[in-house]
């Protein structure tokens, strides 16, 4: 669980640093500046500018060069996504859909193989990630750690920091030793991407994650006090905060700060098995906490204070290679509002409604507790909230029953009954200025007001169905002209009221002129699946909105001009809200007929065609070979690690008769781990107990002098202990009566360990030092000497770094690597039905032909007999893209990232099939899957994948 979860109220500026003072056109955090500033303007969409800015706080919101800003922050893990160029494409997309800021959390263990060893290259550019975010004007939480949790192995600790002395998450000094150098390492980076230093846009920095520290807690309090001094003496001068607030100040009282939420759920993670999803898999986690249950969340945020929430997950991503916490499966998807395959969903809409309208209506970031409010319905419950300086109502009105309620809202100045759906909730307003005219009261949510050219432009967005009813206050009657079939309208003492039945006909459009004011105004309805084709845009000239195509990527005006880059999935048309002297509009760079409608807007004269069809191939040409050599008796291990110590800083202890071997004691880290061991004279041996410890769906196999003993494997996690990190057991094999015989014997172990815990729920203060791997081997009916070898991963994969690869022998001689001569592999078609204990590889080439202008992804599906027991990892063109686990699931289909997958061009696939043997073991159905398509995307550059 991350326990950033939580709301949190504080932030912490740099007033002891005396780093710049009012006025002196320096950066400055903290509560420096105006006492009390008021409601106007967010500041303009960040950048890279160069410029010096301030950065403050109050107890409403933040302050940007005195400005409030509402923080709308959706969480990536560039990390989850290894290819850069699909980093742009999930940023412009969160954009699109209403976030002005993205949270960064960045993993230690992917970006440090070894100790003082840090690589920020290729797939792990944190530089590159924060200047996309910074071009796509993005603000940046950074959260380098050390610990992020974020469902990764250990937590993010680096798999080397089991084998070290020190106590991890402490004040330790050995442990405090790597930490700086960590930080050092990435806080150089993050300096030249400070908003307050206009080098890029990092406006709040958090360290470590995870659980509250007690104020009668000096030991974490020290460790906390040691972090922000580092962090501050690295010169991160915008704002830090830690999960409950604290940071290190000392003898600071409390500090007003506005409300905080780190880690709002998008989502949930899903364990192996399906604990979460009822081994529906992610389909039913987004399906369970779908828009209702989004909008509910978010709005009760806003009603108790909060303008800094951050949605975890925005975008899931892969967990990839070794990365995964021992609790999930390959996919993150999260059921995250972009999904893994970088499609928009659904769930998109509560963001991108709430968004939009903490970004276009300023009245929402200074609000305070108002008078109750009851609705005649008590099923539904009402925050009131209200601006002191503006005197706008804000009405959060919640519905937890599990049926609509429709009730009047006595006291509110919404004259007409409110309907909400099953635990749904809405957000209404009373006394509201949009533009130029006063908003009297609606029953649909605002959704955006800007001005567009001569005129004010404001949306109402509702669930389909739903008819929105919108007042606006005219003491002199206006012109008012429905320009589509659905709205109906009326005027009445000063009131002019507008009833729009939502959904039928798309977006529906009113035009009001003259009355109170000379500018026109365009009130637009739309339901949810509406205004998801609504985009609003800023351009140095003026802001624009533009309606219809699946994503607007960016707008660029030249001339008379406006230059729209973006996706469209179906047929659809266009229509542009443009800044004034705007006649002419491009799609993608090609020229688009429009002619002038009465709205105000352009209009597209036909329809842009939609995504074409993707065929594509099915993998054949399969060529088949058989590994485990390790596991018989003549195999030469000499070049092995010993197996000899007898102390380790593990957590788990040593057995008494030793020695240690725990695989981390022995550099080994990720992926499976081989043992060999050689012992005298079976005579008298019954069986053989091998006591081993993983994450969860760990196992181990075992031969003695090549023969076959068995597999064991640990349970399918369920409800109950879909959170636990570590799973111990012993295995007891029987030995089989013609192998106890005199002489030189040999015990070859196979374990796969799965992942390191990091999750804290535990007892244990550093989960991550417990064991994986061997932990003691016992004879019944004698006892017996043992000399281990151990060998795992080779060293890591210089391009796709140390959570690539383990230590099966066809990964050590790269058998997963493009360029490996297979042609004396044996040729074989699937699907296969072997019953064999150990590993066999399957290898295969494929092309791909996807037009330039076409965002195809596309994922690899793997389906068999849930009853066959056997597991497959995933390599393409030498990148281990996931785990397959045949018998438990729930994930079928792993996304391949376009730029790792060459669509346009050559592919090599390579599986390593691992079965206990008990029964037939597949793979059967292998296929590529088309998971979205649409015209437009972003250009990709090809992922080095080097091969032999």
């Amino acid at each position: 669980m991350e326990l950033s979860r939580r709301t949190f109220t504080a932030l912490a500026g740099t007033a002891a640093l005396g780093l710049a003072l009012a006025g002196s056109g320096g950066a400055a955090t903290g509560t420096h500046g105006p006492r009390s500033a008021p409601t106007g303007p967010p500041p303009p969409p960040p950048s890279a500018d160069g410029r010096r800015h301030r950065v403050g706080f109050d107890r409403y919101s933040l302050l940007v060069d005195g400005r409030r800003l509402v923080l709308w922050s959706g969480e990536v893990h560039p990390f989850r996504l290894p290819s850069p160029s699909l980093w742009r494409d999930v940023l412009q997309k969160l954009r699109a859909h209403g976030h002005n800021a993205v949270s960064v959390p960045v993993p230690w263990n992917y970006h440090s193989p070894a100790p003082g060893t840090h690589d920020f290259t290729g797939v792990r550019d944190l530089h590159l990630f924060l200047s996309m975010a910074a071009e796509e004007r993005l603000y940046v939480i950074l959260r380098p750690g050390p610990y992020i949790g974020a469902d990764v192995d250990a937590g993010g600790l680096p798999g080397w920091l089991t084998a070290v002395e020190g106590t991890a998450r402490t004040a330790d000094p050995e442990y405090l030793r790597h930490v700086d150098e960590w930080l050092s390492a990435v806080n150089a980076i993050a300096v030249r991407h400070l908003f307050t230093a206009g080098g890029g846009t990092v406006l709040l920095y958090q360290f470590e994650d995870g659980s509250d520290v007690p104020a009668d807690d000096p030991a974490g309090r020290a460790y906390l006090d040691h972090l922000y001094a580092k962090v501050r003496a690295d010169r991160i001068d915008v704002p830090l905060f830690h999960a409950d607030g604290y940071v290190g100040e000392r003898g600071a009282g409390p500090r007003k700060a506005p409300g905080f939420r780190a880690g709002a759920a998008g989502g949930a993670a899903d364990a192996w098995g399906g604990a979460a999803s009822g081994g529906k898999g992610y389909a039913e986690v987004r399906r369970a906490r779908g828009a209702a249950h989004e909008r509910r969340d978010y709005l009760t945020h806003l009603a108790d204070g909060v303008t800094v929430h951050n949605v975890r997950m925005a975008f899931g991503g892969t967990s990839w290679g070794w990365l995964p916490a021992p609790g999930v499966y390959t996919s993150y998807d999260h059921g995250a509002p972009i999904d893994e395959a970088r499609r928009p969903t659904p769930e998109l809409a509560p963001l991108q409604q709430l968004g939009h309208l903490v970004r276009t209506v300023p009245d929402l970031a200074r609000l305070d507790a108002a008078a109750e409010v009851r609705a005649e319905d008590e099923r539904l419950k009402v925050r009131h909230l209200a601006n002191p300086d503006t005197d706008a109502q804000v009405y959060v009105v919640r519905n937890d029953s599990a049926e609509q309620v429709t009730s009047l809202l006595p006291d509110t100045g919404v004259a007409v009954p409110v309907t909400v759906g099953p635990r749904d909730a809405k957000l209404l307003t009373a006394g509201l200025q949009l533009g130029r005219r006063k908003l009297a009261f609606t029953t649909a949510q605002p959704m955006l007001s800007m001005t567009a050219g001569r005129q004010d432009i404001a949306v109402f967005a509702g669930r389909p169905g739903e008819t929105a009813q919108v007042a606006l206050d005219c003491d002199t009657q206006p012109i008012t002209n429905r320009l589509d079939d659905e709205p109906a309208w009326s005027y009445d003492r000063g009131r002019l009221n507008i009833v729009v039945p939502l959904g039928p006909g798309g977006l529906s459009r009113v035009l009001v002129e003259g009355g109170d004011t000379d500018t026109p105004m365009v009130l637009l309805f739309a339901d949810d699946a509406t205004a998801l084709r609504l985009w609003p845009y800023e351009t140095p000239s003026g802001s624009l909105l533009v309606y219809g195509p699946a994503l607007l990527r960016s707008a660029t005006l030249r001339g008379a001009t406006v230059h729209l880059v973006g996706d469209v999935v179906g047929e659809t048309g266009l229509e542009v809200w443009a800044p004034r002297g705007i006649t002419g509009v491009t799609w993608n760079g090609q020229p688009v007929r429009t002619r002038l409608s009465r709205a105000g807007s352009l209009v597209m004269e036909g329809l842009m065609p939609g995504a074409p069809a993707v065929p594509l191939p099915a993998p054949a040409g399969w060529r088949r070979r058989e590994e485990n050599p390790e596991s018989e008796p003549d195999f030469d291990d000499s070049a092995w690690t010993a197996a000899d110590r007898t102390s380790s800083p593990s957590t788990t202890p040593v057995p008494e008769d030793g020695p240690v071997l725990f695989a981390d004691d022995y550099g080994f880290h990720y992926g499976d781990v081989w043992y060999r061991g050689r012992f005298e004279d079976t005579r008298g041996i019954e069986s053989v107990s091998l006591s081993y410890s993983t994450g969860t769906q760990g196992l181990l196999m075992a031969w003695l002098d090549g023969r076959p003993l068995g597999t064991h494997r640990m349970p399918v996690p369920d409800e109950d202990t879909a959170g636990k990190g570590t799973w111990t057991a012993t295995a007891a094999f029987d030995v089989p009566k013609k192998l106890r015989e005199r002489g030189r014997h040999v015990l070859s172990v196979l374990v796969r360990p799965m992942q390191h815990d990091g999750d804290e729920r535990g007892t244990e203060r550093h989960p991550h030092k417990a064991a994986r791997g061997l932990v003691s081997v016992g004879f019944e009916g004698g006892s017996r000497t043992v000399d281990w070898r151990i060998q795992g991963a080779a060293a890591p994969d210089r391009v796709r770094g140390p959570l690539n690869n383990g230590g099966l022998y066809g990964e050590r001689e790269g058998w997963h690597l493009p360029g490996h001569d297979d042609r004396e592999w044996r040729a074989v078609d699937l699907p296969r039905a072997d019953r064999r204990q150990g590993v066999t590889w399957y290898r295969t080439g494929f092309r791909l032909d996807v037009a330039a202008d076409l965002d195809a992804s596309i994922g690899l599906t793997l389906e068999d007999d849930p009853e066959r027991a056997y597991r497959v990892q995933i390599f393409l063109n030498g990148w281990n893209l996931g785990q397959y686990i045949n018998d438990v699931g729930p994930q079928h289909t792993f996304v391949l990232p376009n730029g790792i997958l060459r669509t346009r061009g050559a592919n090599t696939l390579a599986l390593a099939v691992l079965s206990d043997g008990t029964t037939p073991a597949g793979p059967r159905d292998v296929r590529l899957t088309l998971l979205g398509a649409a015209r437009g995307g972003i250009p990709v550059e090809a992922v080095d994948s080097p091969g032999r």
